[in-house]
């Protein structure tokens, strides 16, 4: 059985629920990183899969269908993500297939291979009478020739299957495929059902590391936990004019995390220049807020351009030259 879902999103799930009475055979769940979104999109599958609904569209959590759901292996579902996310215990996933002996590092698109092998999942006759499930996330991560797979499968739609989708940004998905969707907008939450939460996650600074993520509090938390020793760091030496430290990555990764922390920082001074106030936490303005526009939009490149083989020293030094005022 999966977990629950978040607090504050009991409105939307009772907006997903009643997709039931005339469900349609795809969806587009989508919203801000950070919301919950997949976990909603989970507990719908898992309700679309139970044998034994209760109140509300609840899945049971006992019959046969939800014990298969939550142990990953169940016959009429299947997970579609990249490599890089996928799960150990989805079904059809390479689980069997050890970290050690892949040749390639694993793949952050979705790949037309694994659209296409929906075909013969979704043509075959349900194991438990009901529906046949695809859940794919983050739908914007296929590639052209992915995409175009799902879109002759939505088009042609087979019976009793269904698709749900999940994005961060829809906007990216092809406008065919999101015509042939049911869009599901799920908003951000309310910040204080959000910092409630975090708070009860023991989250130190929620405020602050709520208001860095833009509002998503499943953000904020990774932020504040994982990354969130270094990324203090980085904003200690930005507002401290601390080059040197700010510059210091050693990875590709280390090298993404100094082009947000910079987007947001560059974002702020335009805020705070033309709105009179900052949204992401940093304490500066700019009399020149267009520069610093132009460096944002810069740095939403380069957040992109980081994940490539690059040098990491050198790809920051250049960022970090490209700073207004430098």
């Amino acid at each position: 059985m999966i977990n629950s879902i978040y607090p504050w999103q009991n409105k939307a799930w009772d907006g997903l629920r009643s997709k039931r009475e005339r469900m349609p055979h795809a969806l587009l769940i989508h919203g801000t990183q950070g919301i919950g979104k997949l976990r909603l999109a989970e507990r719908f599958v898992q309700s679309l899969l139970c044998e034994s609904l209760e109140a509300r569209g609840e899945p049971c959590g006992e019959c046969a269908g939800c014990r298969w759901f939550g142990a990953g292996s169940h016959p009429d579902f299947r997970w579609v993500e990249p490599e890089a996310l996928a799960r150990p215990s989805a079904p059809g996933g390479d689980a069997d297939e050890p970290a050690a002996v892949r040749a390639t590092k694993p793949s952050l698109e979705i790949k037309v291979d694994q659209i296409r092998a929906l075909d013969d999942f979704l043509n075959l006759k349900s194991h438990r009478a009901g529906a046949r499930v695809a859940l794919i996330h983050p739908a914007e991560a296929m590639n052209p020739n992915a995409a175009n797979a799902l879109l002759k499968a939505l088009e042609e739609p087979p019976g009793r299957a269904q698709f749900i989708l999940v994005s961060h940004r829809p906007a990216r998905l092809p406008a065919t495929i999101r015509s042939r969707c049911v869009a599901v907008p799920i908003p951000l939450p309310d910040a204080g059902a959000s910092l409630a939460w975090l708070e009860s996650q023991g989250t130190n600074e929620a405020a602050s590391w709520l208001a860095f993520a833009s509002g998503s509090p499943l953000l904020a938390l990774r932020y504040a936990s994982e990354a969130g020793a270094t990324l203090a760091r980085r904003r200690q030496a930005l507002e401290a004019g601390d080059s040197d430290a700010l510059g210091a990555v050693n990875d590709r990764e280390q090298l993404e995390e100094l082009a947000e922390v910079l987007q947001r920082h560059a974002l702020d001074m335009a805020f705070a220049t033309y709105c009179g106030r900052a949204k992401y936490g940093s304490s500066a303005g700019s009399p020149d807020g267009g520069a610093w526009l132009r460096y944002a939009r810069l740095m939403g490149r380069n957040r992109a351009l980081a994940r490539h083989p690059l040098n990491p020293r050198l790809f920051a030094a250049e960022m970090l030259a490209a700073m207004p005022g430098k």
